[in-house]
């Protein structure tokens, strides 16, 4: 007989059509409660006949929490071995394949862990891989998307289905359950699960977003600010399958594709609502590949106001080199063919720590303070713009110093949140950007010099180990 959390997985599978009767299911499991609660209530729902599809496990070990990770990995196989359930496990390199292409920690744990499902997912003929995304990490979606600036598309949150490549689908059969539900429904089964110490650290946002912001929201809210925000993305949805209903049909009218450009007709554009107007222009950036994490409202904004006014000969310029103009009756979606190549380049070195490494015009000497020579209130009397602090136990070497590049974030000292660079630097009115240096670890931004070092490597009274970074060989900014 199913429990009542298991019957309200079943309602949501159902009205969702996650899955079909041929369909044999991948549960992504990393052992923590949400995962622990799919793999437990998918084979319930396959053991009461509510499901058919064949279901087996997938276990990634991310390698980046030493004995806890291979405990994870322990854990997950045990408990498959119990339910009888095949599972297959595989590591990653994620600190390699980070420094390899200068991405973060997370942004990279993320890409690979999505590749390794894929390809086991493949590898054991499943078309559909379940994720255990619950309303609460919708709820926290929501306002990460809010917090940086969204549309009613980022309104959406997480969704049900998500459909990649091969019509492979991620599905979210959590999203009707909160995480207290989820506790409450182990608890009942007597199941035990793993727990991640590094979801309690609140220098990432999203675990700020959980452990400060929603709980300072629940204080001023009447009702669960979960099950709102929950409610708030199902409605977002649903107004954006309507507009994208609405542009499906004029999509096969209006452009005319052809390699890296796009035409968008604008005599049946033009009399469209905006929500139409703004997603006939995102998938006409998307086909000649740009991407979106860069693009603002404002930027939307001036290409439908190009739209308006129809001015020959005008071009607005987007990040990545892509470009939108007019002409003969068309909005023109293209990239910059003749676009010079930046002076700057965009290149990361590694700094030698300790050592004295050059880069471009500029010497930066790294160098590793303990004991005596760590007199903090010295430091901080005679400090300059060309000489840092941080402490060296937070920061993940390798040390890289590069330019500013489109999509840079950063979390500055003393501020709640993470910021983009450039709107960073807008806000702070900082003239010749082009000086501007970045300094990062292995995972994040440390140093946008010489404006703002990151709160995330500051140093504290248990600072043991200090990292100091040294930059000369060029003018001070304009002040």
């Amino acid at each position: 007989m199913l429990l009542e959390f298991e019957t309200k997985i079943a309602g949501f599978i159902k009205a969702n059509g996650l899955f079909d009767p041929a369909d044999r299911i991948l549960l992504a499991v990393s052992g923590g409660a949400d995962s622990t609660a799919l793999m437990y209530a998918m084979r319930a729902l396959k053991t009461e006949k509510v499901l058919s599809a064949d279901t087996v496990c997938a276990h990634i070990n991310h390698q980046l929490r030493g004995t806890d990770a291979e405990l994870d990995e322990d854990f997950v196989t045990t408990q498959a071995a119990e339910l009888n359930l095949a599972i297959t496990t595989k590591r990653l390199d994620v600190r390699g394949y980070a420094r390899k292409n200068k991405l973060s920690i997370e942004t990279a744990a993320r890409e690979l862990r999505i590749e390794s499902l894929l390809d086991i997912a493949k590898a054991n003929n499943c078309s559909r891989i379940a994720m255990a995304h619950q309303k609460n990490d919708n709820a926290e979606t929501v306002l990460q998307r809010l917090l940086r600036g969204t549309g009613f598309r980022g309104l959406g949150g997480i969704w049900p289905v998500r459909i990649f490549a091969d019509d492979i689908r991620f599905v979210r059969p959590l999203l009707c359950v909160r995480r207290d539900e989820i506790v409450e429904y182990l608890q009942k089964r007597n199941v035990k699960w793993r727990e991640d110490h590094t979801n309690a650290d609140c220098t990432y946002r999203r675990n700020f977003i959980r452990h400060r912001l929603l709980p300072a929201l629940q204080k001023e809210c009447t009702g669960s600010i979960v099950e709102q925000l929950s409610e708030l993305a199902e409605s977002a949805r649903k107004f954006y399958r309507l507009v994208c209903g609405r542009a499906d049909e004029l999509w096969a009218k209006l452009a005319d594709c052809g390699g890296e450009r796009v035409a968008l007709n604008l005599k049946g554009f033009l009399p469209e609502p905006e929500p139409v107007k703004v997603e006939l222009v995102r998938r006409s950036l998307s086909a000649i590949g740009s991407g979106e994490r860069d693009l603002t409202q404002q930027h939307y904004e001036r290409i439908l106001q190009l739209a308006q006014q129809k001015v020959s000969n005008k071009k607005i310029e987007l990040p990545d080199g892509f470009v939108v103009g007019f002409e003969y009756g068309k909005v023109i979606f293209s990239r910059q063919k003749d676009r010079q190549p930046k002076r700057q380049t965009n290149d990361s070195i590694e700094l030698k720590v300790p050592g004295q490494t050059r880069f471009e015009n500029y010497l930066i000497e790294a160098s590793i303070l303990e004991g005596k020579e760590c007199d903090v209130e010295k430091f901080k009397a005679e400090k300059n713009q060309f000489v840092e602090w941080f402490d060296f136990d937070k920061v993940k070497l390798p040390i890289l110093v590069r330019f500013r590049r489109a999509g840079d974030r950063f979390r500055p000292l003393g501020l709640g949140g993470e910021k983009k660079v450039g709107k960073f630097l807008t806000a702070a009115r900082v003239p010749g950007r082009r000086k501007v240096l970045i300094i990062s670890d292995s995972e994040k931004i440390i140093w946008v010099w010489p404006i703002r070092m990151s709160e995330q490597a500051k140093i504290t009274g248990g600072t043991r180990k200090i990292l100091q970074l040294r930059i000369t060989g060029v003018p001070t900014l304009a002040k």
